[in-house]
């Protein structure tokens, strides 16, 4: 296998689409390092697992010996990004963009190796662009071709308001690529349409454009919608080790593989051995176990995973969790369900009075913790595995 295969093989994993594959392969075979970008809107002062998707792949590219160029849209933040928005999206403040970039970077060395990263910041040049000069750059692209982009032309069909500075993200986002002269610029499929721009205004400042890898949205721990703070579906990477690793254990044995996929920094090679391994007859919660254990150490240290796993294993009552757990997905109503209401709806307790009095016996965990609030609630979108007695068990979804 050639050496440009082996890159190509890596720079394509868990990825959804890269356009165009054949103008990367070429740059490859320059054996120049390639200027990799990728943008990050300082929204939140946090980064969840979901976040870290693009910092991965981001990873991978330094290690194949390319250059990182890590975007902290501190301009582009205070525009706020319309992607996937049914209304204007208000912007953030001057002060609180900076807090959160300032956070940003701290995060994303736990990941990416800082020799090798150069972190940059869109107000360096956006910031001395004139007003002549950004109504230049606003010549470089049509009303028609903004509205091809999905959330635009749903919100002018259904006759919902499109502020004019809406338009200037993709077109500030794309001059980006022009002034950091990126080769590759990274985003999630729901940034495809403003990638697209870069390679467009490149072209039209005289620059090859840039290769568009995308990358799928990571689902949370409820495997079904994307992983997000508001949907309670997270797992933030500034979370102890204990409840890092509780998580992971709750996500369903099917949504692993996706985690292993986008997440984990194994050989592919090995995931498809630990495949062939459970089909066999090995507990899924064994690989889960090495998920977990990789997570963790990555945000925290490698004894700080192997305590967390025993942590886990001591507050199940090691061999008491047996090796298929039921699936339960219950739907709530008013944001949130009652601890005694979970319980009688995944068939854990025969009532939700049987349910309280369990609770009040502590005969009751979640994800391995003894609980005895009898009005506990679950909030939408949270994921755990419940626990009542010692053989009663069920991972339990709230939608």
């Amino acid at each position: 296998m050639s050496s440009i295969h082996k890159m190509l093989e890596q720079i394509k994993r868990g990825a959804d689409e890269i356009l165009i594959e054949s103008e990367l392969i070429e740059r490859l075979k320059s054996g120049r390092p390639l200027r990799i970008k990728a943008g990050f809107d300082p929204t939140a002062p946090d980064l969840h697992l979901g976040h870290t998707v693009l910092i991965n792949k981001l990873r991978q590219f330094q290690d194949l010996g390319h250059e990182v160029l890590f975007l902290i849209g501190d301009f582009t933040g205070m525009i706020g990004d319309p992607t996937g928005k049914s209304a204007t999206r208000p912007p953030l403040s001057r002060d609180e963009v900076i807090e959160n970039a300032r956070t940003y970077e701290q995060q994303i060395f736990k990941i990416l190796d800082p020799e090798k990263t150069l972190v940059m910041f869109n107000s360096s040049w956006m910031g001395e662009m004139s007003a002549v000069d950004l109504i230049q750059l606003a010549a470089k692209h049509t009303v028609a071709r903004m509205l091809e982009r999905d959330d635009f032309h749903k919100r002018y069909n259904n006759g919902q308001a499109i502020a004019i500075h809406e338009f200037l993200y993709p077109l500030v986002q794309g001059y980006d690529s022009v002034a950091m002269k990126a080769d590759v610029e990274l985003g999630g499929t729901d940034q495809k349409f403003n990638l697209l721009v870069g390679r467009e205004l490149q072209k039209q400042y005289g620059q090859p454009p840039q290769i568009v890898l995308t990358m799928p949205i990571l689902e949370g721990l409820d495997g079904v919608q994307k992983m997000s703070k508001s949907l309670n579906n997270y797992i933030g990477i500034h979370e102890p080790p204990d409840d890092m690793f509780g998580k992971i254990m709750s996500i369903s044995d099917d949504l692993m593989w996706r985690y292993f996929e986008l997440l984990s920094f194994r050989p592919l090679q090995e995931i498809a051995q630990f495949r062939e391994e459970i089909a066999t007859g090995k507990n899924p919660r064994d690989i889960k176990f090495l998920l977990g254990e990789e997570i963790v150490a990555r945000f925290h240290s490698v004894e700080a995973a192997k305590k967390a796993q025993e942590n886990f294993i001591a507050r199940f009552q090691q061999g008491a969790m047996p090796d298929e757990i039921p699936e339960k997905s219950l739907q709530s109503a008013d944001g949130g369900m009652p601890i005694s209401s979970v319980l009688k709806e995944a068939g854990l307790t025969k009532s939700t009075s049987d349910a309280r009095r369990m609770v009040q016996q502590g005969a009751v965990r979640i994800d391995g913790e003894r609980i005895n609030d009898i009005e506990l609630e679950l909030a939408t979108g949270s994921v755990c595995v419940i626990q009542v007695g010692k053989r009663r068990f069920a991972r339990v979804t709230i939608l």
